[in-house]
């Protein structure tokens, strides 16, 4: 496992893939059990969703990523999609960040619909054809100046965004790593055709308390408003055991599944995981005939388009 994870780590370029192995049905079921207020229900287009959702980022990096920075990352792409399409994907190449999204499906399953593109105004520009799902772009140094300003309390002075030093972390890694070697136990579960699956067995609660102990000293050194819970909030999370599956390929980790279904606390979750694959990266590129657009513009477009018709009549 050790090799397999070192190996990932001296790739300049490396692309994960999450996903969650449930069905909307059971997702519906869990968030009735929950006892939710009446109207803030998981919608059954938000359930369908979810179940189908899958996040996927590449990162591109100057050096091996496991001696990468913030500063040696040289491209970067974040997609989200479901089982009928792409919904939200984003790209950071060079000076720029790039953006798309389908709009429509989006909005249908939060259920705050957006109007058609084809009603809004020639003015619209960039923002109509954001809405009609066409990638636009942001000069990515003003949109950080933007959000800078948005954050900013009157009469404060700017900080830099805070971030894990490099020493910190590795301190952080070899905690976790000895936690991982005294609680969790190992199995070898067969090998076929170079294909071989190793899984990890631990008690949750257990497993979380120890990891937060072994990180705790390290709390002067982690960014500002890292809060670590006290060993009284974990105390409640249940001890079942959780299992999780590693698939190695040719000694190369491709994929983690983790049994979340005793953690759901329903006896209907009968499948329900999350499912972590990996691999080399492709180097993201920037996308062709993208619309340049200012954050101002974006979000005064969807406010705009968001704000009820009463209130638009009356202004």
């Amino acid at each position: 496992m050790d090799k397999a994870f070192e190996k990932l780590g001296k790739e300049k370029s490396i692309s994960f893939e999450l996903g969650l192995d449930v069905d909307a049905a059971t997702i519906k079921e869990m968030d009735a059990e929950s006892d939710p207020e009446p109207g803030d229900e998981i919608p059954d287009e938000a359930a369908k969703l979810i179940s189908g959702a899958k996040i996927s980022v590449t990162v591109e990096s100057k050096k091996p990523i496991d001696e990468s920075e913030e500063k040696d990352l040289v491209g970067m792409a974040m997609k989200v999609s479901s089982p009928d399409g792409d919904l939200v994907e984003y790209r950071v190449i060079g000076d720029y960040t790039y953006l798309r999204s389908d709009v429509k499906a989006l909005t249908k399953a939060l259920g705050a619909p957006m109007p058609p593109a084809d009603e809004l105004p020639p003015e619209a520009g960039g923002f109509k054809k954001a809405l009609e799902g066409q990638w636009v772009k942001f000069d990515t140094k003003e949109m950080e100046k933007a959000g800078e300003k948005l954050g900013q309390v009157p009469g404060a002075a700017l900080s830099p965004e805070p971030s894990l030093d490099p020493a910190t972390q590795k301190k952080v890694v070899e905690a976790l790593r000895e936690v991982i070697a005294r609680e969790v136990e190992f199995k070898t579960a067969g090998s076929k055709d170079g294909t071989e699956h190793i899984t990890a067995t631990a008690p949750f609660r257990t497993l979380i308390t120890e990891m937060i102990g072994e990180i705790r000293p390290l709390a002067k050194d982690l960014p500002p408003g890292m809060a670590l819970p006290s060993d009284a909030d974990l105390k409640d999370a249940p001890d079942t055991k959780v299992t999780a599956d590693f698939t190695l390929k040719n000694d190369e980790l491709t994929e983690v599944h983790v049994d979340l279904a005793k953690l759901a606390e329903s006896a209907k979750a009968k499948k329900f995981g999350l499912v972590l694959k990996m691999s080399s990266g492709t180097k993201p590129v920037a996308p062709a005939g993208a619309t340049e657009m200012n954050l101002e513009e974006l979000l005064g477009g969807f406010a705009g388009a968001m704000m009820p018709e009463e209130e638009i009549a009356e202004g």
